[in-house]
């Protein structure tokens, strides 16, 4: 920075950086310098939020809450019985749909068979809507009268 002689007489700048204030929600004010030797006068017609006349940089920091994240709601997918569906459509069903080993597809189908209703899964409300209506696509495909339905756990 050159300056000449003549103007600098009071209006001496010293140091490149401006002096910057922040506050809760980001910066107030940046004054582009301080003069030499005008340390006991209020700079730039600043008021007092810097903690008063020492200069530098001031910094106020305002901590908000995290908003409390709440978990979502879970849906049973729920098979239901019917005397015409076979027995190993099912199984495949469970095992290509709900990612079922063969041993628990087979469990949950005698469940089915026996008590009338099986758990296929637990999900949230999207993927279990998308998994029964992928599953009664098939079924319908196929002509076979499945029947899921989804229950909030």
């Amino acid at each position: 920075m050159q300056h000449n002689h003549s103007d600098t007489t009071d209006h001496e700048f010293f140091g490149d950086a401006p002096d910057y204030i922040y506050e809760a929600g980001g910066l107030v004010r940046a004054t582009s310098a301080v003069r030499a030797g005008d340390d006991d006068h209020d700079r730039d017609d600043r008021d007092d939020r810097d903690g008063g006349g020492g200069g530098g940089i001031s910094i106020a920091i305002s901590v908000k809450p995290k908003p409390q994240l709440q978990k979502p709601s879970l849906y049973k997918v729920l098979l239901l019985n019917d005397d015409y569906t076979p027995m190993e459509f099912v199984v495949h069903v469970l095992q290509k749909f709900f990612h079922k080993s063969l041993d628990e597809a087979t469990q949950i189908m005698l469940n089915v068979h026996r008590r009338g209703i099986g758990i296929c899964g637990v999900y949230t409300y999207e993927i279990a809507e998308t998994k029964a209506t992928q599953v009664m696509d098939l079924a319908q495909r196929e002509q076979h009268p499945l029947q899921l339905r989804l229950e909030k756990e």
